[in-house]
This record gives C-alpha cells, sequence and structure tokens, in this order.
C-alpha cells in the first residue's frame, strides 16, 4: 500500500497529495459525471482560467518541478514507511519470544521451588526421625 492509499487521496475528487506523486502512482482520472460537466459549463471563462493554475510554460515548469520534488520525497517517505513496519514486526516477534522466555523461566522456577520444598521436607524427616544406630560413644 502506497503513502498515497493510505492518505485516502488517491481519488480527483479529494485535492491533495496525488497531485504531486509520480505518474505511475497516480490514480486513474474518473470520467467527469453529468453534474461535473453542468457545473463547468457554468462557470464563465474569466473564471476558469483564473482557477487553473497551469496557464504558461512557467507554471508547467514549476509543476513538473514540484512533481519530480515531491516524487522523490514520496519514495523517500514510503521506503521509510515500510523500514519502520519491518523494525515494528521485529519488535512484536522479539516481544513475545521474550514473553515465551520469561515464561519458561517461571515455570523452571516453581519446579524448583517444589524440589527445593521436597528435598528440606525429607531432610527434615530424616533428621527428626529416631536415631536407631544406638548410643554414641564418647568422644
Amino acid at each position: 500500500m502506497t503513502l498515497i492509499e493510505r492518505l485516502g487521496t488517491d481519488k480527483p475528487d479529494k485535492p491533495g497529495l496525488w497531485l504531486y506523486a509520480p505518474p505511475k502512482r497516480r490514480a486513474a482520472p474518473e470520467e467527469p459525471s453529468d453534474v461535473d460537466r453542468a457545473a463547468a459549463s457554468v462557470i464563465p471563462h474569466q473564471q476558469k482560467s483564473a482557477a487553473n493554475p497551469a496557464n504558461g510554460p512557467a507554471a508547467e515548469k514549476l509543476n513538473e518541478l514540484i512533481r519530480r520534488v515531491s516524487g522523490a520525497s514520496m519514495e523517500e517517505i514510503d521506503r521509510v514507511i515500510s523500514e519502520l513496519q519491518s523494525v515494528s514486526d521485529m519488535l512484536r516477534n522479539e516481544g513475545e519470544r521474550v514473553s515465551r522466555e520469561i515464561a519458561g523461566y517461571a515455570s523452571l522456577s516453581h519446579a524448583l521451588m517444589t524440589a527445593m520444598k521436597v528435598i528440606s521436607d525429607s531432610l527434615t524427616l530424616w533428621r527428626s526421625g529416631p536415631d536407631k544406630s544406638g548410643p554414641r560413644p564418647a568422644a
């Protein structure tokens, strides 16, 4: 998905970045509807020329320059977004791995505590049991 698609400015009826996007990323222009044609016929000729910013070779050169500059910037922004998404995926995977490791250590710690309790109880019973070896010689 391109930046233009993410911003929702890929349609000519939405003003925005699509005007300056590289040609391969621009949306195909839609056919004007009857309402658009009727509205265009109502606008006087003078207003049409004032509304159109590309009224000469200087404006065309400026538009081309803006398209080239913004096209490179848009590609760079798309590249950075892609890198950020890959870093986000890597961090998510690492977070899941660390969670699994912590769960493993918690399980191991619980098993160790249970084993230590069994050993401690066994030693307590062994020491408190009757001494069957008889009287000890005096040293």
